[in-house]
């Protein structure tokens, strides 16, 4: 079970069966009918003071149509916020170019979020990523030449690129006070 210390793995359960039933727009009686189990058995599981078997589990989570351990996992959370100008700076040292990374890729998944400042100077020359690595990145403010080194794109604000990440790239702010949002996706 992937949980928080001293988190009951009956409540645990018991949260997921409820929030999975919401979500499928089940009644405690047609979920139970479909699971082939008791309704006052459903009942105890959902008010935490049943302890369910790998069988009623498994029944459970079929009828929902959801994996096993979608019933004991936590929920992961549903809204993350960074504020601005929070969250580690990752500086350039070759170029006057920062990025703040906002969000990490959760487990199995793989795609990171930064917020990119840079200011006119030397550009920003990135070694090749991990092959399948594709870069998107949306200029806030300022604007920019970036992209594969041997070809790349000026933006502006609201302007969208996405390139491969696994080549040579740069970014080169043409303006001062250039701000982007990059996000780096692996496939």
């Amino acid at each position: 079970m992937n949980n928080v210390a001293g988190v009951d793995p009956k409540q645990l359960v018991a949260a997921s069966l409820k929030r999975e039933r919401a979500r499928a727009g089940l009644s405690l009686t047609e979920l139970a009918r479909r699971a082939g189990i008791g309704k006052s058995t459903l009942s105890q599981l959902e008010s935490g003071e049943g302890n369910p078997s790998v069988k009623t589990l498994w029944a459970l989570s079929t009828a929902l149509g959801v994996q096993f351990s979608a019933l004991l996992d936590s929920p992961a959370p549903t809204v993350e916020v960074t504020r601005f100008g929070d969250g580690p700076v990752i500086p350039a040292a070759d170029a006057d170019y920062s990025a703040t990374l906002l969000s990490t890729a959760a487990p199995g998944s793989r795609r990171d979020i930064y917020v990119v400042r840079a200011e006119p100077g030397k550009p920003r020359v990135s070694k090749p990523h991990a092959r399948g690595v594709v870069e998107h990145v949306v200029v806030s403010t300022g604007r920019a030449r970036l992209g594969p080194t041997d070809a790349p794109e000026t933006l502006g604000p609201g302007d969208y690129i996405a390139y491969p990440g696994d080549v040579e790239h740069v970014f080169d702010a043409l303006e001062p006070g250039t701000v982007a949002v990059m996000i780096s996706e692996a496939f």
